[in-house]
């Protein structure tokens, strides 16, 4: 295989990562607590909890999994909140008692849910009180026999927590009413922890850290296996790349994405905890007007982020009147950067807006842009320190540089299976071992990759990833539709929006009764705006649906 890409690796980034340096998450997690003990670990709402506190508070809630509902080895805990202080407590608390974190949406509908917990086999979960009436709804269907239940300003201490919770529940009521029995409080649950010494638990590599649900390409959900030595990889890797430009114990980086998102997570819950940094949660990046009063009480250093968040504080005026002084590092993922966005970022802020690439399954970055890049280049980068990379046509041949082909991966970040999906496993590996993206790509001679197009279907919506299957199945399911096929459009706010053409059963069927119907059993970003009703679909001579030729206009 060629490795042309070595030609061009930058200066003092090493070819190769030391995978051995920490024996699982949990190591380097007990090294973290002790090098920067009182800095300052997770800020959220004006509420800062230091890597001192973080390892008390994750030590009780592990012993609580431990010692109080004495999981068995090997279980798997759900987690369903957005990023508020609770969740890296619990998250690190899982694995520090040895077991696997099952990320959950919390805005999946009770179906998406179900889904989740049956094929995961959890049975403990932890989620936010916005959200448990999903929980209460799907409890029959699962195996689910533990709930610990937060609320938004569980750990904001007095009377920041109360007065939090009083407009959360009362005045926005953003809390629909739920009533879960046997439910324990998040705070018990410290409580009950502390009265107990935590075991110490022996993980190694080949362990489960994360259960992290992908659709992958086609169909329901499937839980990629994210091992402790994928996730100590994609962290060394992601290290080795930005290193040479932070320092230690002196870096703020601005967490808006999801931490039950792999880039969030790996970026910079994991990466930036080895450089002791402090990462400041934003729960509601929606909000851009709060967003933007959030980043100007920091002299920030770092921030992530997809293309669509990166426009939208953009186009807020006031986000132009914020120092950017201290700012190192600005990283795109998740979806394509758009140049627009990446001249604009670079005119307000001064600075770079660097685009990476990753997958799920890949822990998830497999390519960085330099951080130092002059200008934008339409890449999604270099591979990473450890990475292989190779551009394969169908029929598993090199392509030549410059020519189009799947982008395949091999590397120690790359998942080890899907669980319980042997033969989605197969498929989805080369018998050499590369993992087959479902991403078409090219490579030049420096060794830059460039995304051309997807190979199958799959939408993506803000960093998001909606599987047409899926929503086709959700909208055949009304009684007025006889066919429908879901696509891609271009759109200026997500990238990309869902677009249904339906072929009616019943002539008076309308949009709204589609979109509705949508809404009862998909997330919102799932849900399709923008409906084309046809007389019949274009198909193949066997009957396939061409969702291709729907999308690109020629039907």
């Amino acid at each position: 295989m060629q490795k042309i890409w070595l030609k061009s690796y930058p200066p003092g980034i090493p070819h190769a990562i030391d995978v051995d340096e920490f024996a699982s998450i949990g190591a380097l997690f007990e090294q973290g607590v002790r090098k920067f003990a009182e800095r300052t670990a997770y800020l959220n709402m004006g509420v800062a909890i230091s890597y001192a506190e973080l390892d008390r508070l994750s030590a009780q809630f592990a012993v609580y999994l431990q010692g109080v509902l004495r999981l068995p080895p090997g279980a798997r805990v759900a987690l369903m909140m957005p990023n508020v202080l609770q969740y890296p407590v619990a998250m690190f608390g899982v694995l520090r008692a040895g077991y696997t974190v099952v990320n959950v949406n919390p805005l999946y509908t009770p179906r998406e849910l179900e889904h989740q917990l049956k094929d995961s086999g959890a049975e403990t979960i932890v989620v936010l009180e916005n959200f448990a009436r999903t929980v209460e709804q799907v409890l029959p269907k699962v195996a689910i026999r533990n709930v610990v239940v937060t609320s938004l300003g569980e750990l904001l201490g007095f009377p920041k927590g109360l007065i939090v919770n009083l407009v959360v529940r009362h005045v926005r009521k953003l809390v629909p009413a739920w009533n879960i029995s046997g439910h324990v409080r998040f705070g018990e649950a410290l409580k009950r922890g502390a009265g107990h010494r935590l075991e110490p638990v022996e993980v190694g590599h080949d362990d489960i850290a994360y259960l992290q649900y992908t659709g992958g390409t086609t169909g329901m959900a499937k839980g990629a296996v994210l091992t402790h030595r994928n996730i100590i990889a994609n962290l060394q890797q992601a290290h080795a790349w930005i290193g040479p430009h932070v320092r230690e114990g002196e870096e703020i980086i601005i967490t808006a994405l999801p931490l039950y998102h792999i880039f969030s997570l790996t970026a910079n819950c994991l990466t930036f905890f080895k450089f002791g940094a402090t990462n400041v949660l934003i729960t509601n990046p929606r909000d851009i007007p709060g967003f933007i009063k959030e980043l100007g009480k920091h002299r920030f250093t770092a921030i992530t982020g997809v293309n669509t968040l990166f426009n939208a504080l953009l186009n807020n005026p006031d986000f132009a009147k914020l120092d950017f002084s201290a700012l190192k590092l600005s990283l795109g993922g998740g979806m394509a950067v758009q140049q627009a966005v990446a001249e604009r970022w670079r005119q307000v802020t001064g600075k770079p807006l660097i685009e990476a690439y990753g997958l799920t399954e890949t822990s998830p970055a497999v390519t960085i842009n330099p951080l130092d890049l002059p200008e934008f280049n339409h890449a999604i980068g270099l591979p990473i320190s450890s990475t292989d990379i190779s551009i394969r046509d169908d029929d598993g041949n090199e392509m030549p540089v410059g020519e189009p082909g799947e982008l395949c991966v091999r590397g120690p970040q790359v998942m080890r299976e899907y669980w319980n999906r042997p033969q989605d496993t197969a498929r989805a590996f080369t018998p050499d071992g590369f993992f087959r993206t479902g991403d078409i790509a090219t490579i030049d001679e420096a060794g830059f990759v460039r995304l051309v197009d997807r190979k199958k279907d799959m939408i993506l919506v803000s960093g998001f990833n909606v599987y047409p299957n899926e929503v086709e199945d959700v909208v055949a399911s009304h009684p007025g539709v006889l066919e429908v096929a879901a696509v891609g459009v271009p759109d200026e706010r997500s990238g990309e929006a869902v677009k249904l053409f339906v072929v009616r059963k019943d002539p008076a069927l309308t949009k709204d009764e589609i979109i509705a119907h949508c809404k009862q059993s998909l997330t919102a970003y799932k849900v399709p705006h923008l409906v084309e009703f046809r007389e019949e679909l274009p198909k193949t001579n066997v009957g396939k649906i061409l969702r291709r030729a729907l999308r690109e206009g020629k039907a």
